[in-house]
């Protein structure tokens, strides 16, 4: 890592705050348990230390999920008081935001990614405003305060409070609190879900899963959730073992990288296991991305995010109905079917959970999802894999129940009602979004940049082809403070819905990523195979984009 990276990036985050918006307020802080999190976390004590942060906070071990990380913040702002009975904090404090060491399902180690991530007061990533403000600064910083708080390291593996007396220039204590990284989070989820039906579920003789952690952060609410709170055998789980390089893999859930996951769930056609789960799920380095698989079945998010959102009613936090739904611009169109037939308000917004966080802070959301894995609900301000995994298991229960409030054959006929079975019932009833995604990853930035040159040229020339065409580069209004998000990917549409995406993504720091987004919908025609309903959409995205001539590239890094 470049000499003092995180030093001056975090000076430049409290430099960007307002002296009443940190001093003496608390600090969330943690990670994903990624290469140089422990290193990061005590260069960060004595840097709030020095600009006047009363308290800092982190889960034991120096490790929260981004999940866990935005349910501790809204519950230390919507209690002031105290959080189980570890975490104390003083009437007039409240907690200025988190501190997040993760680049979420990037690649760890010593040579991968390293990220810093600032959350609000709200539990909510940075708006784009303020995290375009500390970029700008980090590259003109001159200097970085620091408080010799302690002599020695701050000890993370123990829960409690070390107080370290006033720092120069502050009147008040400086603290340092360790809490139980599971606690509050498992808590509030079991406020959300029914655990009583899930454990019934997770408990019959004819249904099995596997939860891959792929070595990130999400094992240790994996081994809370299914080894303590479900009594699951440890076999039901991998990966659940947070390491610094991920275990050398890429914390990625999807059919690319979760290979051990896909194997086992009998993805593999060369490679199919003689028992097969019926459930299978997965979480990225952060564990707020997730996968979801049945036995020799994927789900694609879309489709995940649309079946949560169409049985909503099962879960017990939405009992008193949805305040709306919404989905980033790539991700299919399948969650705008159930809207409608719910008769609720739906709404596209750029990628980035910072979008869905102000209609959830207006009333206007409930649950919402991207296509890149991310889905949640407005519980907290960030997704949440686990969240989506216990959604699905809800799901699982109540269309398994003798007297179910959802009709299903095979209940009749006492047979399990499986993950496929519920996504196939889905498409009959709101007709099927074929989707897939190609990620073109690591391109040089010049032939990124000559793709999408072409694109913007060749829109017009995609509408003259043929009367209904429609291209456009993707901007949002956003309907609660009126900001403007321009230049968020290119949508060519056709006639009948069907649809090509190009948007550049900035998850990862080695080159330029390009994805490509491809949708078609039918109502009647279910069973095709992705790859035949998409042919003709796929050769005109590649034949606009010229991207395998430019980039001299003959397929993807990645397709899903």
């Amino acid at each position: 890592m470049q000499e003092n990276y995180v030093a001056n990036f975090v000076q430049s985050i409290f430099d960007c705050l307002e002296p009443t918006e940190r001093v003496n307020r608390v600090l969330v802080l943690s990670g994903d348990g990624r290469y140089y999190n422990d290193e990061a976390i005590q260069i960060i004590i004595r840097i709030a230390a020095a600009n006047g942060v009363g308290k800092v906070v982190i889960g034991e071990n120096g490790l929260l999920s981004t999940p866990a990380v935005s349910a501790i913040i809204r519950h230390l702002n919507a209690n002031k008081s105290k959080l189980r009975d570890n975490l104390l904090a003083k009437p007039e404090e409240e907690c200025m935001g988190a501190i997040i060491l993760t680049a979420s399902h990037n690649p760890g180690g010593e040579n991968g990614d390293f990220g810093v991530k600032f959350n609000m007061k709200n539990g909510g990533p940075a708006v784009e405003l303020l995290t375009g403000k500390m970029f700008e600064l980090s590259k003109v910083i001159m200097e970085y305060n620091v408080a010799e708080v302690a002599k020695e390291p701050v000890p993370l593996n123990k829960v409690g409070v070390i107080t370290f007396g006033k720092v120069k220039g502050f009147d008040h204590n400086f603290s340092v609190e360790i809490i139980s990284s599971t606690a509050l989070y498992i808590d509030l989820l079991k406020k959300i879900f029914n655990f009583d039906a899930i454990r019934k579920l997770l408990h019959r003789k004819d249904f099995s899963m596997v939860f891959d952690g792929l070595s990130g952060v999400s094992g240790i609410y994996a081994k809370a959730l299914f080894l303590t709170e479900f009594a699951l055998r440890p076999e039901a789980l991998v990966g659940c073992d947070p390491k610094p390089d991920f275990g050398g893999g890429h914390p990625d859930p999807n059919l690319t990288y979760a290979k051990q996951l896909v194997q086992i769930m009998g993805l593999h056609s060369e490679k199919v296991p003689e028992k097969i789960p019926e459930f299978g799920a997965a979480c990225d380095g952060d564990a707020d991305r997730n996968m979801v698989l049945g036995k020799k079945f994927f789900v694609t998010p879309s489709d995940s995010l649309a079946v949560i959102a169409a049985n909503y009613k099962v879960i017990p936090y939405f009992a008193g109905g949805l305040k709306g739904l919404a989905r980033s611009m790539p991700t299919s169109g399948a969650l705008d079917k159930v809207a409608t037939k719910l008769g609720l308000e739906y709404r596209e917004v750029p990628t980035g959970w910072k979008y869905f966080g102000n209609l959830m802070d207006a009333g206007k959301l409930s649950i919402c999802g991207e296509e890149s894995f991310g889905t949640g609900s407005d519980h907290i301000r960030e997704k949440d894999g686990l969240w989506a995994i216990l959604a699905w298991l809800s799901i699982l229960a109540e269309y398994n129940k003798d007297t179910g409030k959802i009709e299903c054959d095979r209940v009749a006929e006492g047979k399990l009602v499986t993950v496929e079975d519920i996504v196939k019932k889905h498409w009959a009833t709101y007709g099927r979004n074929y989707y897939s995604r190609y990620d073109y990853e690591n391109l040089d930035t010049d032939s990124a940049n000559k793709i999408f040159a072409l694109l913007n040229d060749n829109m017009a020339v995609f509408e003259k082809a043929n009367p209904g065409n429609k291209a456009r580069d993707f901007e949002y209004v956003d309907p609660i403070d009126a900001s403007v998000s321009k230049h968020q990917g290119f949508i060519f549409s056709y006639p009948d819905g069907s649809r090509f995406v190009f948007r550049r993504s900035g998850t990862g720091t080695v080159g330029a990523t390009i994805r490509i987004y491809l949708e078609k919908y039918s109502a009647d025609k279910l069973d095709l195979t992705t790859v035949d309903a998409l042919k003709d959409i796929t050769i005109d995205a590649l034949k606009y984009s010229q991207i395998h001539e430019i980039s001299k590239r003959d397929k993807p890094t990645v397709i899903t």
